[in-house]
């Protein structure tokens, strides 16, 4: 009886012990924020998954611009283009490799500062703002300009 108790006590601490052993939130702070959403736009170059990945890290008026743009995209295509699709690596890369992430935070804002090997030349701030609890990257898109038609449009 002794024995069946503390293996019933034991396979209770199992679960406790595993959860302490998990990665922490990438979204829990805005220093690894910033780190998981490089390093996730790293690897995208025509991954899907990569892509919708480091989507998932953006602030939500990020993800409204570019669904509007896969909207406006997948109406000239004649196929469907996801939002995450929208993001191009190239326009969002560091032009070093990051050693060092530093925030201020301000209330539900925050200012990453990335630096690398020549922190005075190569440095980079990223905003971050808190929405439902997590830390999102603030990739600031232009804003999607208004659909014009013409007067003699359909005539």
């Amino acid at each position: 009886v002794v024995n069946r108790a503390r293996l019933l006590s034991l396979a209770a601490l199992i679960p406790l012990v595993l959860s302490g052993c998990e990665r922490e939130a990438p979204d829990g702070e805005p220093e690894r924020v910033v780190r998981e959403f490089v390093e996730r736009m790293q690897r995208v170059h025509g991954n899907p998954k990569s892509s919708r990945a480091a989507y998932d890290l953006l602030w939500s008026d990020a993800k409204q611009n570019l669904a509007e743009r896969a909207k406006r995209a997948s109406a000239l295509s004649g196929r469907k283009v996801a939002p995450e699709e929208m993001l191009v690596p190239s326009r969002f890369s560091l032009r070093f490799t990051p050693r060092r992430y530093s925030a201020k935070v301000d209330g539900d804002w925050a200012l990453v500062t990335v630096t690398g090997e020549a922190a005075d030349t190569q440095r980079q701030e990223m905003k971050c703002v808190r929405e439902d609890g997590s830390w999102r990257v603030v990739l600031e898109v232009p804003p999607v300009p208004p659909i014009q038609q013409r007067d003699d449009a359909g005539s």
